[in-house]
């Protein structure tokens, strides 16, 4: 038994320790936020916040996060962060088609809470492993500017 905690809950998994923890989190749990589509860690759609850290969950094996912390959009959507970054973004229309958006705002999660004033240039870096298939990066990258300045003191 896998015991973790997903978006502020303790809870126990009976998947097999070398499942994918993107498989887990939506087969098991049904947290559909977390995106499958590359399957080698190349696009950022299944990103999730681990222990504090951005990671794609496609890489991680359930087994080694036994005590972790994990979170999700599910989980990062009812905190004050996500409601400055939830309207940064949609005032530069910075979502298109919507499939890399859960992973583009944990990775921004991520980025300002690191640097809760950070350089353009820090901002692209940080959303590197993040693919957008609508190539939205601009608007993304400016939504970020602006959610660190409106959100300043949350970061």
């Amino acid at each position: 038994m896998i015991k973790f905690m997903l978006n502020g809950k303790q809870v126990r998994s009976s998947a097999k320790e070398n499942e994918r923890l993107l498989d887990v989190l939506r087969n098991e749990f049904h947290i559909t936020g977390v995106k499958c589509s590359c399957k080698e860690g190349e696009c950022g759609a299944c990103s999730v916040i681990l222990d504090g850290r951005l990671v794609n969950s496609c890489l991680v094996a359930v087994g080694s996060i036994d005590g972790s912390n994990v979170m999700t959009i599910e989980g990062y959507r009812e905190t004050k962060q996500f409601e400055v970054l939830d309207k940064a973004y949609a005032s530069v229309s910075a979502v298109q088609c919507g499939f890399c958006i859960p992973g583009m705002v944990l990775a921004s999660e991520c980025i300002l809470s690191k640097n809760s004033n950070p350089t353009e240039a820090e901002i692209r870096e940080g959303i590197s492993g993040n693919l957008c298939r609508c190539t939205g990066y601009n608007a993304i990258v400016k939504a970020i500017g602006i959610a660190a300045k409106e959100g300043k003191g949350l970061w």
